[in-house]
Order: C-alpha cells, then sequence, then structure tokens
C-alpha cells in the first residue's frame, strides 16, 4: 500500500524527483573520487616531496568538493518540493475524501482518528519521502560505487568488507523486526490521546458541573502514558542502531588500520593506499548505515500508509446518482413514502414505515420522547443518511436522484447545536449565500431575533467569531444559526430542535415573524417544547420511530393520548415553575 501511495502521489512531481537523481547522483561520485586523489597526494606528493603535485590535485579535489557541495543542495531542495507537495496532495485527498462522507462514515472511523489521519500519518509517509530523496538514493551509489573502488585500491583488505557489512545488516534488522509493532500500536494510542482530548475539550463545561476535573485528568495521564510508554519502547529500540554502527565502523576502521600496517611494513601496500581503501570503508558503512536508518522508517510510514489508504479506500454510503436530475419546480413539497431506517449492526430499525407529506408554505412539527427518531428523520431529507427502505421525495423526486448540490440549496438546515465558524457575524451569515447583501443580513438578523444583540457589538456584521462561536451564549449562537439559514434563502427549512436555547418570548417573537417575513417557505421543526409547536399546520407524533399521531394541535389533544400526556407533562412543569 505504501508504494502505491507513492507511485500515485508522487507522478505529478517526477520532474524534481528526476532532478534529485541527477543531482544526488553527481554528488556521490565526487565523494567517491575525494578518497582516490587523496592517496595519489599522500603517495606521489607527499611522500616524494612533490609540492607542484600536491597543489594541482588539491585544487581538483576542491573544486570536486564545491561541486559536491553545490549538487547536493540542489538535490535536498528538489527533494523537499516533491517531499512537501506530496504532503499537501496526500491531505488534499483525504480531506475530499472525508467530505463526501456521510454521517455513518465519519461516526466509523471517528474524528480524532481522521485528524490524526490527515496530520500525523501524512506527516510519517512525508518524512519517507524527504529521507529517501536526501539519503536513500545515494546510500546505493556510495556502497555499490565504494565496493569498486576499494578493490582497486587493495583486494587483499576486502575481506574484512565481507564481514563488517553484513554484521552491520544482521545487527540493525534484528532490530527492525522488533520495532515494527512497536510503531503500529504508537500510532493507535495517538489516536486514543486525541480522542480523550477533543472529549474533553468539548464536554468542559460538564466535566466542571459534576466536578469531574480529577477523573479526566486521571484518564487523560492514562492515554498519555500509553503513548509513552509505546513510544520509550520504540526509542528504546532505535537507540540501539547507532551505538551498534559505530561500534561496528570503528572496529573495521582498526582492523583496516592492524592489517594494513603488516602490509605496509612489508612493502605492499602504500599509506595512502591504505587512507583511500579506509574511506571507502567508512563511505560503504555509511552507506548501509543510511540505508537500514531508512529500513527503521519505512515500517512506521508503512503503518500510516495503511491507515492512510482506509480512508482513501473507504466510499461514502450516500452515493451520488451516475444521472442526477438537476431542475426541479420551486415548490417546496416534502414527501415520505414508507420510509423505515435502521443503523448498521442495528437489532432493529429507528425509524418505521413513515409516512407524511409537507405541503409547500406549511409547517410540520415533529415532537417526541429522546431517542423517539426525530433527528434521524430529518437527516433523511438532506441526505445526510439513505434511507433503508422507501423513499424521500423532494418536490416530487427521490433525494437519492436529485443532483447532490440541487437538493442542499433547495433546504436550509438549522442543526440542534449551533455551530459557528471562526470569522466574523458577516462571513458565517454569507456562508449559504456569499452573494447576499448587507441589507439581506439584516433582514434575516431581524427575523431570527439576532439584529438587537448584533447592533450592540462595537463591530456589528464585522463582529470578530471565535472558534465555534463560544464568544457567544447558547441563545445567541442558535439565532445567527437560524440567520445563516434565512439568508441561504432556502425553499424547505429544516429547525432541529432549533429554539432551545431560546426563552418563550424570544421563541414566540421568532415564530411570528418566521410566519409573516418567511411565508411561503416550507418548514419542518423538531421541537420538545409544546409552546413552539402550537401554530404548526401539521403536527407529528413520534413513539420508537413510529407516527402514532398526527394533526393540529386541537386535534391531538383529542386523539393522541402520547400528545397529550406530553402536553399535561409540560404544563404541569410550567405550573410549578
Amino acid at each position: 500500500m505504501l508504494l502505491r501511495l507513492l507511485r500515485h502521489y508522487l507522478r505529478p512531481h517526477w520532474k524534481l524527483l528526476v532532478g534529485v537523481l541527477i543531482f544526488q547522483l553527481a554528488q556521490s561520485i565526487a565523494a567517491l573520487f575525494l578518497p582516490a586523489l587523496n592517496a595519489n597526494i599522500i603517495n606521489d606528493g607527499v611522500l616524494k616531496g612533490d609540492t607542484n603535485y600536491i597543489l594541482r590535485y588539491g585544487g581538483i579535489m576542491l573544486l570536486i568538493t564545491v561541486g559536491q557541495v553545490i549538487c547536493s543542495i540542489v538535490a535536498v531542495y528538489f527533494g523537499a518540493k516533491a517531499a512537501m507537495g506530496f504532503g499537501r496532495d496526500l491531505r488534499g485527498a483525504i480531506f475530499h475524501r472525508v467530505s463526501v462522507f456521510s454521517e455513518r462514515e465519519v461516526s466509523k472511523f471517528g474524528a480524532p482518528s481522521l485528524i490524526t489521519r490527515t496530520t500525523n500519518d501524512v506527516q510519517q509517509v512525508q518524512i519517507l519521502v524527504l529521507m529517501t530523496c536526501t539519503l536513500l538514493v545515494s546510500a546505493p551509489i556510495l556502497a555499490i560505487g565504494g565496493v569498486i573502488a576499494a578493490l582497486q585500491q587493495d583486494v587483499g583488505l576486502s575481506w574484512i568488507l565481507a564481514i563488517a557489512v553484513p554484521m552491520m545488516l544482521i545487527a540493525i534488522g534484528s532490530i527492525i523486526i522488533r520495532v515494527v509493532p512497536q510503531f503500529r500500536a504508537l500510532q493507535k494510542r495517538i489516536d486514543t490521546v486525541n480522542r480523550v482530548l477533543r472529549e474533553q475539550l468539548t464536554g468542559i463545561r460538564v466535566v466542571r458541573a459534576f466536578v469531574r476535573e480529577k477523573v479526566e485528568v486521571d484518564r487523560f495521564d492514562l492515554a498519555n502514558k500509553d503513548v509513552t510508554a509505546s513510544a520509550l519502547r520504540a526509542g528504546r529500540l532505535f537507540a540501539l542502531v547507532f551505538p551498534l554502527v559505530m561500534l561496528i565502523m570503528f572496529s573495521t576502521s582498526v582492523a583496516v588500520q592492524w592489517f594494513g600496517a603488516f602490509r605496509i611494513n612489508d612493502g605492499t601496500l602504500q599509506i595512502g593506499t591504505l587512507s583511500a581503501f579506509l574511506a571507502y570503508i567508512i563511505q560503504i558503512l555509511t552507506a548501509v548505515m543510511m540505508a537500514t536508518f531508512m529500513a527503521i522508517m519505512i515500517p512506521r510510514a508503512a503503518v500510516s500508509s495503511d491507515r492512510i489508504a482506509e480512508v482513501l479506500a473507504t466510499e461514502s454510503s450516500v452515493v451520488p446518482p451516475l444521472a442526477p436530475v438537476t431542475t426541479l419546480r420551486s415548490a417546496g413539497t416534502v414527501e415520505f413514502r414508507g420510509v423505515s431506517f435502521a443503523y448498521p449492526g442495528a437489532e432493529s430499525a429507528v425509524l418505521k414505515n413513515l409516512d407524511f407529506t409537507v405541503a409547500p408554505g406549511t409547517t410540520t412539527a415533529i415532537i417526541g420522547s429522546t431517542g423517539a427518531g426525530k433527528t434521524t428523520l430529518i437527516s433523511l431529507m438532506p441526505r445526510l443518511f439513505d434511507v433503508t427502505d422507501g423513499e424521500v421525495l423532494v418536490d416530487g423526486v427521490d433525494v437519492r436522484d436529485l443532483d447532490p448540490d440541487l437538493l442542499w440549496s433547495r433546504i436550509g438546515l438549522v442543526p440542534q447545536i449551533g455551530y459557528l465558524f471562526s470569522g466574523t457575524i458577516a462571513s458565517n451569515l454569507r456562508y449559504g449565500n456569499p452573494d447576499a447583501s448587507d441589507d439581506d443580513l439584516w433582514t434575516a438578523l431581524e427575523i431570527a431575533q439576532a439584529k438587537d444583540f448584533v447592533k450592540e457589538t462595537p463591530d456589528q456584521l464585522e463582529a470578530t467569531v471565535s472558534q465555534g462561536g463560544t464568544n457567544f451564549s447558547g441563545g445567541q449562537r442558535q439565532r445567527l444559526a437560524i440567520a445563516r439559514a434565512l439568508v441561504k434563502k432556502s425553499e424547505i427549512l429544516v429547525f432541529d430542535d432549533s429554539f432551545s436555547a431560546l426563552d418563550t418570548a424570544t421563541d414566540a417573537r421568532l415564530r411570528a415573524a418566521l410566519t409573516k417575513r418567511a411565508r411561503g417557505t416550507t418548514r419542518v421543526v423538531v421541537a420538545q417544547r409544546v409552546s413552539s409547536i402550537l401554530d404548526a399546520d401539521q403536527i407529528l407524533v413520534l413513539d420508537h420511530g413510529e407516527i402514532v399521531g398526527r394533526g393540529t394541535h386541537a386535534e391531538l389533544l383529542a386523539s393522541s393520548e402520547t400528545y397529550a400526556e406530553i402536553v399535561n407533562s409540560q404544563l404541569k412543569a410550567e405550573e410549578v415553575a
């Protein structure tokens, strides 16, 4: 899988990779020439006292060294550029894949894991690409070229090389085999830390309200210690590499000089040749060390590439139609025909045999106990999920046959939690309609009962909104989210318990403004508060995923026992208050 990812996402950067190969080859060849020239200077210059020879070949060595440095810099630059481009493209591919996931796929992976895969896992593969361009390309050239050059200098000492290289490969290979499982476990534990931290930051108010700080600190500490333990186990194994490499390199150097000294004493080996042979031995072992160092990085990158490929290979359960419908009559009709829905692996369906129609320009309210399936029901309209059985139709067309952009343009969804993006109030309101004028924004704010508090802010429409809208209260965020949906000017407005953070008076004014100013817009409202749906044209009562009552408020009081119980329980609660 690692090779497949590299092949696919490095293909656009092939020119840079060719440049890396050319310049790394040039600098490696230059590095192989230097020991031989140094041997000539010692043998034919220093020992013979020929100053001109020393200066002439010394100048050649200097020019080759300058060329080597320049080639190395250019090769590293090209390699870094290719690696950064690779990382950018891979992160973009993951982001675009996740952006088309339905709620089902996002829940399957989990937000913390998707974040880790997009950041940490991509970084591991990106580092591998960078190190390959800067180290691994030159390693085989130096190793093979070094062996040939060393044999040209002296064959008699080559047996030392035949012992040293296998020793290094065996020593480092045994470490690599043990470190791979540790890297695999480490990535999973990083997922866990991200998940725990995300939960704690998101639920910080709940943590403080229930005085659970110590419990959450202990929970994070446990996850953090697991990551630390895995990293330490991998680090301890990894720390053995360099001492072993240094031991083998220095032992080889001592052996070369020890046995070479006897050859020099016998007159069968020159001092310069011994110096060159020793330099080539160091080059060869360094190249082997670089290759094995890369071999340590490859397993971790392979683990990360598998996790990345798992995301890229996952298709959304909400598949765009092959021949989508791209035009609709502007009516705003929503119809459910025999709709059932079950989550994957669930024992029973959440929604069962739902049949109802929301007429254009009317308000349909959905009420029921917690877990009745209200949010799931409205999630089927914009096709956040696909129905298990039956059909959901918008203006007479099955949502599975509609072009997704057309469907989403017809529906303005206000979620239960009014999430705002970092930026300004204006940028948030224009999220669904970038061309909206300031007058459009103020009109939407007025209908959503948000105009007063926005005018009170010093910068008004340009007031700063922090991530998630945390610099506004829950009620203010809900009203801004409602205004955002109104600015979109969709034919169908869907409110998922979007008035829960509003007081009764504000709720009443907002509903009255919607009725007066958004006339002709189809509205579907999920509510827990009966007072929010008293004037609805149609009320659907859900119980365990089934419609157990439908009609107006007055009709349901007389015909639906479930609805009457909900109304009576809320009235009693209000009387007690």
